[in-house]
């Protein structure tokens, strides 16, 4: 199998391709993250031969949309299917200014969080590097002519459990030669794997790092979270800890909002215990409900109750509202259609 474009930094591309002069080289990437153009043989200002060469040398294979559905408020589901046939699903949510899209770095998931829909998937495998970059080349050449602003990894699968092609994959977008993504304007989001926060923080890779909390009670936590009963409340805390004597960023906390679960007055004083000495925010989400699972979404006046007692605490406290809820708005839940 010919290796794929896009698990190629331009550093390796020139070393791969030794025949293709600096200059050529930069044509095609220009060709490939400027214009969007990912067919060799459509790149005019190389000569014959090397969009030839290109070809039998390289994959440029991208993942083709099995599905897709736009929601009222613009938020577009893509399911997408690979080469061997796995599906996996991207999500580009457009706001004013801004071009968010949420990528998967797993076919599934094996950390089975009861309140995810992807979870109730299992785990497949890990995607490639090259799976990873195409999703963010779809997702940007969707968004023309005004580019895609912002890289949540929020989709399908945990990527601590996928460090090395994720991270590899964030190298590659964010080369002068590339897209130039900023880092500022990236998300890595992670259930809580300690191992994996830990070689974030020393892989010298810069991104922001969002963690899926949803509770800062051990009890409750591993009820909904198992990785809580491997990756502790406190052992997560001092990988954070870690993280932020190594990053200039703060620490975003996902908590989704399940009423009659963790929205009481118990939950507010552990936050404020567990999240009063770190540089985060807050980030709060109405639960967004899913058929197959027994939660339901909050109320208006139980989200108004919860975020008047949450604004007692130290930290910056956000409401993110779910986008795209007439869609399948729960990640894998796309994914899972049949």
């Amino acid at each position: 199998m010919l290796k794929n474009i896009f698990c190629l930094h331009p550093d390796e591309l020139k070393k791969s391709m030794e025949s293709l002069p600096g200059y050529r080289s930069k044509q095609l990437l220009h060709w490939l993250y400027d214009k969007h153009v990912f067919d060799p043989q459509l790149m005019s200002n190389l000569p014959a031969e090397t969009r030839d060469e290109l070809s039998d040398k390289l994959s440029f294979f991208l993942p083709q949309i099995d599905l897709k559905k736009t929601a009222k408020d613009g938020t577009t589901k893509y399911r997408l299917k690979l080469e061997d046939e796995s599906i996996i699903e991207m999500v580009l949510i457009p706001d004013d200014k801004k071009n968010t899209l949420c990528v998967s770095s797993q076919v599934g998931c094996t950390r089975a969080c009861n309140f995810c829909a992807t979870g109730e998937l299992g785990l497949k495998r890990n995607l490639q590097t090259h799976e990873i970059v195409a999703q963010i080349m779809l997702g940007s050449s969707f968004c023309q002519p005004n580019r895609l602003t912002n890289l949540v990894f929020m989709g399908m699968g945990e990527p601590m459990d996928n460090l090395d092609n994720v991270l590899k994959a964030l190298s590659i977008i964010q080369a002068d030669d590339t897209l130039s993504f900023s880092p500022r304007r990236t998300t890595i989001s992670t259930c809580g794997i300690t191992d994996g926060i830990i070689h974030l923080a020393d892989s010298k890779i810069k991104t922001k790092l969002a963690v899926s909390l949803n509770s800062a009670i051990d009890e409750k936590r591993s009820k909904i979270m198992p990785v809580n009963e491997i990756y502790p409340l406190k052992e997560l805390k001092q990988a954070l800890k870690y993280y932020l004597t190594k990053s200039n960023f703060r620490v975003t906390f996902e908590y989704i909002l399940i009423p009659g679960f963790n929205m009481g007055d118990d939950d507010i004083s552990a936050l404020r215990s567990f999240a009063g000495d770190l540089s985060c925010k807050l980030n709060f989400i109405p639960y967004n409900t899913v058929p197959s699972l027994p939660y339901r979404s909050p109320s208006e006046a139980e989200i108004e109750t919860f975020l008047k007692k949450a604004h007692s605490l130290n930290q910056a406290v956000t409401l993110r509202r779910s986008r795209g809820a007439e869609i399948f708005g729960a990640c894998g839940q796309l994914a899972g259609q049949r």
